[in-house]
């Protein structure tokens, strides 16, 4: 077997098989629009939602007086006394339950909380969200034993640090090829291997994991003071510099059996799953990140006056702001219908909650880059050197530099769209896999001939008309219907291109990347514009048609991006693109890179670092 089917092999046991749970994203890639999965929205009880407002209003003010976010970015580290101060509001509890000393609060508080923080400095959004979404609070509450539960979650929610260990110097997106390794030894795991880019590694109490129990990956609680883990060093970046990321090398480390998360070889599993749910919080920190932006768009704006107009008139400009305000709002609805879905849990949100978090982190950053030219050369200047000579210090780089790792943090946008590409058409693989598997035998290829029949002749019949045609359908939404409208008739295309994709490629189609990458944007596209419908027609009760108006110019904008995405499924250079890659990586044109110096530090690709103090520090 190649490398590469191993690899596809352990993804696919790895993955939830089993669809319990309807999902609305599921049969949006099917052709199908089923409106009445998220409209109206999941309400939150009304205690939990008093207990949250309290606490996001408790946050604020915390901020306000206690952190100062250019100091962050200036030291490059998050104050003892900041941490010590969050974890006395309950800010690294937040979705643990009341009974193990947690706050309890829904999700979507967890995630406005998230918008707040990571409006105001990025890099201690991060922490927060590093600890509880893919820390160990997360997969314990999903996959621990009842004595884990009440071991580890109490010390979590008190503000004992945690981190989640996976990445390695040579596996990234590819677990195939993890080499730390777990053997059992009497009553205990004996844990060797290095991980790289440990998000809280450095000052992390309790760590989450992974390592080769024999074939199969396994996942672990290790108390990061355990003898034999080491911090080789501090990671620096281009942005986040408060994060306290780090190498950790494990030798010899002892961890009690006790400690394995569910089962023997249930490790990968137990991240993906994690990170359903755990993924909320990127889209939370975007959103937030985004609201800023119109903030600073529409005061800059007005501020700055170029050739007897304010800059916010001038076309050019005001096209830039009205697409930062309409995306602002698009990727609130996203962030909050996805966390409704999350605390409602009548729905499968593994598509959703990988679409926010994909749709999220692309459009987060088109919307600071697009601010960073608004504001000029003052967007490219640093906060700091802009107080310094007696301007406002406008953190636009910071934020443009500290958003860029979210298109790769927790599964880079390539693999997110092949993830959510695999679950899309989870259905046609069910009908009709062994027709497209290369390796299938004459009989199982007949026999998924039959049952894609079956199949295929109930399905492709309700992909030719819909409610979507029809002029009165979805009139309760007023002047946002015409775009569900679009919304539904969009969803058959979609199906019936993905299918006709199958039928062309077979195969072939798994490495049709592309081809499936645009599919996957399709569908971000009409379930965030969705979910702006859904969210406007609630506010607008408050806030009369300001909603709709954004709602509107968001759709507007989304339709054109579409129609774009189904003209390049056909009209593209994907095939002459991928060929001349192979030249240039066979060194065909090696004398385009002639008369050029290159500046990087001398040093192997891949590599780990050697000997040197341990940097692990604790919070004190």
């Amino acid at each position: 077997m190649s490398e590469y089917a191993k690899a596809r092999e352990l993804g696919e046991q790895a993955r939830e098989r089993e669809w319990t749970r309807p999902s609305f994203a599921k049969q949006l890639f099917l052709g199908d629009l089923r409106l009445d999965l998220v409209h109206p929205a999941p309400k939150i009880p009304e205690e939990a939602a008093e207990r949250g407002e309290e606490f996001v209003r408790a946050l604020r003010r915390f901020l306000d007086g206690h952190v100062d976010p250019a100091l962050i970015e200036r030291t490059a580290q998050v104050p003892d006394e900041v941490v010590k101060g969050l974890a006395g509001l309950g800010a690294f509890g937040i979705t643990i339950g009341q009974e193990y000393g947690g706050l309890g609060l829904p999700y979507l508080y967890y995630c406005r909380a998230l918008v707040l923080v990571g409006s105001y400095c990025p890099a201690l959004a991060t922490l927060l969200s590093a600890h509880q979404s893919i820390g160990v609070p997360q997969p314990l509450k999903q996959f621990g034993t009842e004595e884990q539960k009440r071991e580890f979650l109490p010390r979590c929610a008190r503000g004992e640090i945690s981190a989640f260990l996976l990445t390695e110097p040579d596996v990234g997106s590819d677990p195939a090829r993890l080499s730390t390794t777990a053997v059992r030894d009497g009553d205990e795991y004996v844990i060797d291997g290095v991980k790289l880019w440990t998000t809280n590694g450095v000052i992390a109490d309790l760590l989450v994991v992974m390592a080769r129990t024999g074939e199969k990956i396994s996942a672990f609680v290790v108390e990061g003071d355990s003898p034999g883990i080491t911090v080789r060093r501090r990671n620096a970046f281009m942005g986040l510099r408060g994060i306290e990321n780090g190498v950790t090398e494990f030798s010899q480390v002892r961890v009690p059996a006790r400690n394995l998360i569910g089962r023997e070889g249930q490790g990968l599993k137990i991240a993906l799953t994690t990170l359903n749910t755990g993924r909320l919080s990127l889209p939370a920190t975007c959103a937030g990140s985004a609201k800023w932006a119109v903030k600073i768009a529409r005061e800059w704006g007005n501020a700055r006056v170029q050739w007897g107009r304010k800059v916010g008139e001038h076309e050019a400009v005001a096209t830039k702001i009205a697409f930062i305000a309409a995306t602002a709002y698009a990727l609130e609805a996203v962030c909050d219908l996805t966390a409704r879905m999350a605390d409602d849990r009548r729905n499968d949100i593994r598509i959703e909650a990988a679409l926010a978090k994909l749709y999220a982190s692309e459009l987060s950053y088109q919307v600071l880059d697009e601010l960073v030219q608004i504001r000029g050369g003052r967007g490219f200047e640093t906060a700091e050197s802009l107080a310094a000579r007696g301007e406002r210090g406008v953190p636009a780089e910071q934020m443009l530099r500290d958003s860029r790792i979210n298109r790769i943090f927790e599964g880079s946008s390539e693999i997110m769209r092949l993830l959510i590409t695999r679950e899309a058409v989870d259905a046609h693989l069910s009908a009709a896999g062994e027709l497209i598997n290369p390796d299938a035998s004459r009989q199982e290829r007949a026999q998924a001939l039959k049952r894609a029949g079956a199949f295929y002749a109930r399905w492709l019949p309700g992909l030719v008309t819909g409610a979507g045609n029809l002029p009165t359908s979805y009139a309760p939404f007023g002047p946002l219907a015409a775009h569900l409208r679009f919304v539904e008739r969009t969803s058959r295309k979609l199906a019936r291109v993905t299918f006709y994709g199958m039928s062309r490629w077979q195969g072939g189609l798994e490495h049709k990347q592309s081809f499936l990458g645009r599919i996957v944007d399709i569908g971000a596209e009409v379930f965030a514009m969705t979910a702006v419908c859904v969210k406007a027609q609630e506010d607008a009760h408050e806030l009369g048609r300001r909603p709709y108006e954004l709602a509107d110019a968001f759709c507007r904008q989304a339709r054109l991006r579409v129609d774009a995405l189904f003209d390049r499924l056909w009209d593209n250079s994907d095939s002459q693109d991928v060929r001349l890659a192979r030249h240039v990586l066979g060194g065909r044109y090696t004398f385009l890179e002639e008369g050029v110096l290159d500046p990087s530090i001398e040093g192997p690709w891949i590599g780990s670092p050697q000997g040197g103090e341990n940097v692990r520090r604790h919070v004190v």
